[in-house]
């Protein structure tokens, strides 16, 4: 191949991952100046969490073609490869010796992603329409099993115990399955979504998600990465390399290739997941260890999206 087919795939690469993370960094930016507060970022996040979000994953949800989900094989490589992340990095936490109340945080940062708003995000800057209709199956499974594993784990390492009712009673109420599962109905039923319901769902993509990474980027505290130990920068690369590679290496295996494996790297190769955060602090753990686990993540996540797709496309997987 030469040089400048290198280039293109290079920037190409650049044009998926590009516009997602600068979004992320601008927000920063307006943070750091004081033009975006709080209260503004707050009612943004609630807003996309109820409303935008759960809408999008709906409308996308509804054009899946649930006859062939049998095929959906890349969906399988997601929750093996979730589920193998998960394995080899609580042993390999045993095995560092890493004090068993933050193992857990350990073990959740390096296989739970922020598939739901960053991925969704890439996913469309990628493929368009096609990829938030591909993405819209994986990111309902995975978000059920990322909240499972998590109680989980947590739990374990943390000694309490969540029962199994208020484990399910969280995941049926949360906005995100709701319109996802809402969106699986409406395709099996045979509807067909009304046309303004697809503009609409169109607009949220392109204006309103690039707002929210704004608000993402405004919610990252630079100041609390003064102090980072190993273990953060362990997790962080777990997060960002080992377990994106672990998912291409079983997609590959399962003979996932093209859009689907295009996909399904930018689901589980995005960053930490705000939600980790939450549930490290509702479980009283170290919830700066947890912060601190997302802003890296977030972060070098611009490098490692752009370099594992590139790679990808070089490769003529996807």
């Amino acid at each position: 191949m030469d040089h400048l087919n290198l280039v293109e795939l290079l920037l190409g690469a650049v044009q998926v991952s590009g516009p997602t993370f600068a979004w992320v960094m601008l927000g920063v930016g307006f943070r750091r100046l004081g033009i975006l507060k709080p209260n503004v970022i707050n009612r943004v996040s609630r807003f996309s969490f109820l409303i935008a979000l759960p809408f999008v994953l709906f409308v996308g949800a509804a054009q899946v073609d649930y006859a062939g989900l049998g095929n959906a094989t890349y969906l399988l490589a997601a929750i093996a490869s979730t589920l193998l992340t998960l394995v080899l990095s609580w042993l390999y936490g045993r095995w560092r010796d890493f004090p068993r109340h933050h193992l857990g945080i350990f073990v959740q940062g390096a296989f739970r992603s922020n598939l739901a708003v960053v991925g969704v995000a890439l996913c469309i800057s990628a493929y368009g329409d096609r990829g938030l209709v591909l993405a819209a199956l994986p990111v309902a499974v995975m978000t059920v099993l990322y909240n499972i594993l998590a109680v989980w784990v947590l739990d374990s390492t943390l000694g309490n115990r969540s029962s199994a009712a208020t484990i399910i009673a969280g995941m049926i109420r949360n906005p995100l399955i709701i319109g996802i599962v809402a969106g699986s109905l409406v395709s099996i039923a045979g509807i067909i979504l009304p046309s303004p319901a697809m503009v609409l769902s169109g607009g949220i993509s392109t204006y309103f998600i690039p707002v929210l990474l704004v608000c993402i980027g405004g919610s990252i505290r630079l100041s609390g990465l003064t102090a980072l130990g190993t273990l953060t920068w362990e997790a962080c690369a777990w997060r960002l390399l080992v377990s994106p590679a672990l998912a291409v290496g079983t997609a590959l295996i399962l003979g996932v290739s093209g859009d689907a494996l295009g996909v399904l790297f930018l689901l589980l190769a995005s960053p930490g997941a705000a939600a980790s955060f939450v549930m490290v602090v509702a479980a009283r753990g170290d919830g700066t260890l947890a912060a601190n686990i997302i802003v890296l993540t977030t972060l070098f996540s611009l490098v490692t999206v752009t370099g594992g797709f590139f790679l990808l496309s070089l490769g003529g997987l996807v």
